[in-house]
């Protein structure tokens, strides 16, 4: 264990630097996504959209925990930034899942113009919003891991740093 000795004292001396991290970390993989979407061109489907909205509530939360001053608050925000991190990773989990075991009759979301054939104007808007794509495809792959994969891999990552952040400043 006296080779994790500097990350976990870290952890310790530094947590606000690690929060910005976190933060910096989360932001970097939003950018990701967009360049997958608007230049690799994949379609999100709704489980990715879910998994965009946890990332981006975990960056907020974890850039204003980072920059409050007093411990009380931060050890909150690192709660919610880890509760927010566990609803990511559930929601990654559940895709990966579907990934692995896809269903007969694909129910994830539907097409653009079946939308708007089918319900009024201000209902197909927002739906158009909460993405098109097919939850149990795997468009895209690294390291033998799809996006979903390496979703959960990210969400449980910060959950454990947040545990780690609570469990350590005791």
């Amino acid at each position: 264990m006296s080779f994790l000795t500097p990350a976990l004292d870290v952890l310790d001396q530094h947590p606000r630097r690690v929060l910005t991290l976190v933060a910096a970390g989360c932001i970097g993989l939003l950018a990701f996504g967009m360049y997958l979407q608007h230049v690799v061109g994949l379609e999100p489907c709704p489980m990715c959209i879910v998994q965009r909205y946890a990332l981006i509530l975990v960056a907020i939360v974890a850039g204003v925990a980072a920059s409050l001053s007093g411990a009380k608050g931060r050890r909150v925000g690192v709660v919610l930034m880890g509760l927010l991190a566990l609803g990511g990773a559930f929601v990654a989990a559940r895709q990966s899942f579907l990934q692995w075991y896809p269903p007969e009759v694909l129910s994830c979301g539907r097409d653009f113009y079946g939308m708007i054939e089918s319900f009024p104007l201000k209902r197909a808007i927002p739906m158009i919003f909460k993405g098109s794509g097919d939850c149990s495809a795997i468009d895209w792959t690294f390291l033998g891991l799809s996006i979903a994969n390496w979703s959960f891999l990210c969400f449980a990552g910060i959950a454990a740093l947040a545990t780690a952040l609570l469990l350590r400043r005791r």
